[in-house]
């Protein structure tokens, strides 16, 4: 049994937090809201985001960050990612020994990092574990069959979080291409907004066949161009990842995109939702970061064109009239 800290009381997070327990874990859940905390420590249940789901007797949920990172072995980071800097610096300050994971998905804004490279300079560690692939949380905390990755540049800590994690029913892997890993599961949201889009249209499997292809592709080329290696966007970070949210009811991004598509505004869509939908931060930082080093990315920047009012089917024109090309 390992004393786990987990860190964002979303659907994400409580889910691990549950996941754990269930594997015999001591697991702690931390939110900043104390007044959530303390509903869901009465009634056994995170009715916000993860409602239906009970919290196993193992889970500990915690208003006081101190008591959450005490004696923590493993500290999970499952906050948005714009937070992501902040809650890190208020670890750094408390101080852990624990291994730190970061489970959430995104760039930041500004600095354009990756969010494990947020937790390096925060915390002065130099090889977080980054645990990322396909895994709604809405279909892990019923114990629906998920596979993910656990991807470090130290293999002793990749296999330390897989074996922490995996269950008969929540298989890990390890990878070393942390770059790619990451990439692929920040920027999948893009793609999953523009394959809303085309929902929101009322396109068929023809249009979602080619924009997944093709948006796999520019996942490909920026993760490339940042030291990623290209084999593992085929992957389950990559092409797992991308299939899942891009076709799932489940997907907040994919939801976005349909009601894009359907002209509404982004301030109407993210007005109406409770939970942050990653993408839309996530294609404005690749489109700078695309734009900084000088590479194309087609789908990226008619996503951004929407949250600024582009119409949709110009956006659709504009990518189906591009120059001729070579597909390779």
């Amino acid at each position: 049994m390992s004393r786990v800290a987990v860190l964002g009381a979303g659907s994400f997070g409580t889910t691990l937090a549950v996941h754990l327990a269930k594997a015999g874990h001591d697991a702690r859940l931390w939110g900043r809201d104390a007044a959530a905390m303390s509903r869901i420590r009465e009634t056994r249940e995170n009715a916000k985001f993860l409602a239906g789901i009970q919290l196993p007797p193992g889970v500990k949920v915690q208003a006081e960050l101190e008591a959450a990172l005490e004696g923590a072995e493993f500290t999970l980071f499952v906050v948005p990612s714009q937070a992501m800097r902040s809650v890190s610096t208020q670890v750094a300050d408390i101080g852990t020994a624990g291994v730190p994971v970061c489970a959430s998905k995104g760039l930041e804004l500004g600095t354009l990092r990756r969010l494990s490279e947020v937790l390096s300079e925060t915390l002065g560690d130099r090889s977080p574990v980054v645990l990322t692939g396909p895994s709604h949380a809405e279909e892990v905390a019923r114990g629906i069959p998920t596979t993910v990755v656990a991807a470090c540049t130290d293999a002793t800590r990749a296999r330390d979080v897989q074996v922490l994690c995996s269950t008969p029913r929540f298989r890990v892997y390890t990878n070393d291409d942390v770059v790619g890993c990451e990439y692929g599961g920040a920027l999948k949201n893009v793609i999953a907004i523009a394959a809303g889009v085309c929902d929101g249209l009322g396109f068929g499997d023809n249009t979602k066949g080619a924009l997944l292809t093709r948006g796999l592709a520019e996942m490909a080329r920026l993760g490339e161009l940042m030291g990623a290696r290209r084999e593992t966007f085929s992957g389950l970070t990559g092409m797992g990842d991308l299939i899942a949210t891009a076709m799932s009811r489940h997907s907040r991004n994919r939801h976005v995109g349909e009601r894009l598509g359907r002209g509404e505004t982004l301030e109407q869509v993210l007005g109406a939702m409770v939970m942050v939908a990653e993408g839309v931060h996530t294609a404005r930082a690749a489109r700078d970061l695309g734009s900084q080093r000088g590479i194309e990315l087609p789908i990226t920047e008619q996503v951004c064109a929407l949250f600024e009012g582009r119409d949709p089917q110009s956006a659709l024109l504009a990518l189906m009239t591009r120059d001729l090309k070579r597909e390779a």
